[in-house]
């Protein structure tokens, strides 16, 4: 055998970027939960940010578009910033519906919202540029690896539903250069009120006004992916909606992925200033992040249909409401019984924030819980319920809040879920 084969991979040299970015803990989660599927255990896994297609399938509408795209051969290149009709047709969506006024020369398709974040970090960051953002949240800590700038994160608490304030970002806002947000927010399924993003705003055109054109100003990335997933009398808020002047400095994340249920169709959408725009999709050029054409073609036949996508989100946001109310009323029974655990009440998106608060609580047969990876083990191991612990969205490694996604559960299986919980946490003693 030629020698040069036995090099041990580790010597081989490769970017400091690249050497040193971070694996995601969900995957690292999920693939023990897998493995665990496969050796027959009954596993509970409430672990991904996605949806079950046989319990939340697309619009079969919008189904039947993809089929006739394909059919008629939809398959070559499509336009860099996406096709014409499917931006006039998210211009239509955005106006219907969130009554926000874009044009689709200011709209920017891509193949999910993954590499429009990606290419709001680099059209706005220069490396050691800085960008604020709070934990938990989804993926902002590896964009700013990726981007090589300089990372400020505000760890949120429950007592503010996990979102930030204009108080927790004003300490940093003179040296931001973009402030990242997500609302509903994932992982915790809670909203900005009006008023606190409406504080937000103010701050920011506040510092762009001292700013002048000396400086370049602090931008605003706001993810609002679940926007049209918001539950019982939760509303939901976006920057220019409440102050225009945002219209300058806004980046807005949206998509089809979330709202319906449409993961794998991979069709993203940014929308904000043109000059960005047009910036954003020079880098997706050159990376290649097109949403494929015919998923495009189908969707903007989509999009037009309102009679269809008022239904299809009314039965669609009532299957997931009914499944996170029960799961909250799940929690709370449980807190009513002693144990230490809680929830917040849902508001938005597919997930529960849960928390379970049982460091230093002893097993059965002596172990002491003494981190929150070791209360994750044991809520896996004793009632086979896997769940995110909120480290893995950059918060605290103490945190003992946890993300609970509900688009992969059978409605069916919760009574059954709280039953063996219940159990597992019975047989702890804290110590």
């Amino acid at each position: 055998m030629n020698e040069s084969l036995l090099d041990p991979i580790v010597n081989q040299r490769v970017s400091e970027m690249a050497e040193n970015l971070v694996g995601s803990e969900i995957i690292k989660l999920a693939g023990e939960v897998k493995e665990k599927i496969k050796n027959g255990e009954k596993i509970y896994n409430l672990t991904i940010g996605d949806f079950n297609p046989n319990i939340f399938p697309i619009p079969s509408e919008l189904k039947e578009e993809i089929i006739k795209a394909y059919q008629n051969d939809e398959t070559n290149y499509p336009a860099a910033n996406g096709i014409q009709e499917l931006r006039e047709s998210v211009s239509h969506f955005l106006h219907v519906n969130g009554g926000l006024e874009y044009s689709a020369d200011q709209i920017l398709i891509s193949g999910g919202a993954r590499p429009l974040i990606y290419a709001t970090y680099q059209t706005i960051l220069d490396p050691g540029d800085t960008v604020v953002f709070p934990v938990p949240s989804w993926n902002n800590n590896h964009y700013s690896h990726l981007s090589h700038c300089k990372q400020k994160f505000i760890e949120a608490t429950a007592e503010n539903n996990f979102m930030p304030s204009a108080a927790d970002i004003k300490p940093y806002i003179s040296e931001a250069n973009l402030i990242a947000v997500c609302s509903p927010l994932n992982p915790t399924g809670t909203v900005f009120t009006e008023n606190g993003l409406a504080e937000i705003c103010d701050l920011i055109l506040e510092e762009n006004k001292k700013r002048g054109d000396s400086r370049k100003p602090v931008y605003l990335m706001f993810d609002q992916i679940y926007w049209t997933l918001t539950h019982g009398e939760t509303r939901h808020y976006d920057p220019v909606s409440i102050n225009s002047d945002m219209k300058r400095y806004t980046i807005y994340i949206d998509g089809m992925s979330k709202a319906f249920a449409a993961t794998g169709v991979r069709v993203g959408w940014a929308f904000g200033p043109q000059k960005i725009m047009n910036k954003m999709k020079a880098i997706l050029s050159h990376v290649g992040a097109w949403a494929p054409k015919a998923e495009q073609v189908a969707s903007a036949n989509y999009l037009d249909n309102n009679e269809q996508i008022e239904d299809y989100l009314f039965k669609f946001k009532n299957n997931i409401s009914k499944r996170l109310t029960s799961f909250y009323k799940g929690m709370i029974d449980l807190k009513g019984k002693g144990f230490q655990v809680d929830a917040i009440p849902p508001q938005a998106a597919i997930y529960l924030t849960v928390k379970f608060d049982l460091t230093k609580h002893q097993t059965e047969d002596g172990t002491v819980l003494n981190t929150t990876e070791e209360v994750t083990q044991y809520l896996l191991d004793e009632a086979g319920l896997a769940i995110v612990p909120f480290y893995a969205f950059g918060a605290s490694r103490k945190s003992p809040w946890y993300r609970l996604s509900v688009g992969t559960s059978a409605f069916e299986e919760i009574d059954e879920l709280f039953a063996n919980l219940e159990t597992a946490l019975s047989k702890l003693k804290q110590v």
